[in-house]
This record gives C-alpha cells, sequence and structure tokens, in this order.
C-alpha cells in the first residue's frame, strides 16, 4: 500500500512540474495561448489547472505521511518529532504567504502571459534576505509533515519534490526572469525633416518628387 502511494505522489509531483514548466516555456516561446484566448483568459485557464495539480500533489503529500506512520525511527520522543514538525511547517508556510504576497500575481507566473506586467523587486520581502524564498524555506512544510508523522517515506519525498522544483526553477523560471529583467534594445531614432534643411527627409525622395 505504501510504495502504491509512493509512486502515486511521485507522479502527482512529476505532473505538476512538467504541466506548469512545459506550458510555460511553450507560451514563452509562441504565445500559443494567448493568441488563441487572449492574455487573462489564458492566464486563467492556466492557473486552474496549475492550481488543480498543486493541490492534488499536496494532498498526495498528506496521504503517504498518514499510510507511512512511524517508519521513521530517530530515537527520539514522539512529542519532540511533532514540535520540531510544527515548527518547520509554521516557519515554511509563513515564508511563503509573505514571498506569494510580496510577488502578487507573479507567484502563478502571470507574467508569462502579459510580459509588461512587473512584479515587485527582488529587495522586497523575504526577497531581502533570501534568494529564492518559495523553493528553498517555503518548502519546510513537506519535511515537517514528514518529520511530524515520522514518515521515512514522507521524508523522501519531500527531497523528491524539493529536487523536481528546484530543476523546473533553474530550466523555467529563471531563465524566463533574466531575459525579463534585461533592458530593451534601443530604438532606432527618428528623423524628422528640418524645415529649410537642404537634405531631403528620405535619400529615396528629392524635393519637388512624390515620396
Amino acid at each position: 500500500m505504501i510504495w502504491i502511494v509512493l509512486a502515486y505522489h511521485l507522479a502527482s509531483r512529476l505532473a505538476y512540474v512538467l504541466y506548469v514548466g512545459l506550458t510555460l516555456r511553450r507560451q514563452e516561446r509562441t504565445g500559443y495561448l494567448t493568441g488563441r484566448y487572449g492574455a487573462e483568459v489564458a492566464f486563467r485557464r492556466f492557473r486552474r489547472v496549475a492550481a488543480f495539480v498543486m493541490a492534488n500533489d499536496a494532498v498526495s503529500l498528506g496521504v503517504l505521511c498518514f499510510v507511512s506512520l512511524n517508519t521513521l525511527h530517530l530515537g527520539l520522543p514522539r512529542g519532540l518529532t511533532v514540535a520540531v514538525g510544527a515548527v518547520l511547517a509554521l516557519v515554511g508556510v509563513a515564508t511563503k504567504v509573505w514571498a506569494a504576497a510580496t510577488l502578487g500575481d507573479g507567484y502563478y507566473w502571470h507574467n508569462f502571459f502579459r510580459p509588461a506586467d512587473r512584479i515587485a523587486p527582488k529587495v522586497a520581502g523575504p526577497y531581502r534576505w533570501l534568494k529564492n524564498p518559495m523553493y528553498t524555506v517555503g518548502y519546510l512544510p513537506v519535511y515537517g509533515m514528514a518529520l511530524a508523522a515520522s514518515s521515512a517515506f514522507g521524508l523522501v519525498a519531500a527531497l523528491f519534490d524539493q529536487i523536481a522544483i528546484l530543476t523546473f526553477y533553474h530550466l523555467v523560471e529563471k531563465p524566463h526572469f533574466e531575459r525579463w529583467r534585461q533592458p530593451p534594445p534601443p530604438s532606432e531614432p527618428v528623423v524628422r525633416p528640418v524645415p529649410g534643411s537642404a537634405r531631403p527627409p528620405s535619400l529615396d525622395t528629392a524635393p519637388g518628387q512624390p515620396p
């Protein structure tokens, strides 16, 4: 039973990162979703599916920790492991909520669909101290849940989950935001004819001739 639930959770995590990652890469490269539905409708459709796969992933981890209770033996009092797990969960959730509030719609990758939209700079909120609070400290709750349940399988799944999301970050999110931060190329200066100038406004148009 435990192995089946573990396999389901790992598949759920892969479904999450692959759906979000491949969809965002396709949107960034081709604008497929915005071209088909428009920016806001495309974003809402993406967000609904992303929220579903994220929720399924979280619930499957909880079920895994439940069915694999007491498979982790640390030799510590049960009350202590539960307390440490609760602290990890509290710190992680607080950090994630703070980072999400700082990013606003950027938390759901809104600017993949509206590139002109700006999110909070990385000096705001927890980003003043942490380079990536969402996927580092923000992932403490998965370890806290596994520790509180004394679940060895939960800890393995938590590590897999964080590796998967950090891989997504380095392959999809980070390159996107690095390109997004680059200043736009300078536009060509507009040459306007000056009254009284002997030079025509265009090299292909001489004075007195139609353009």
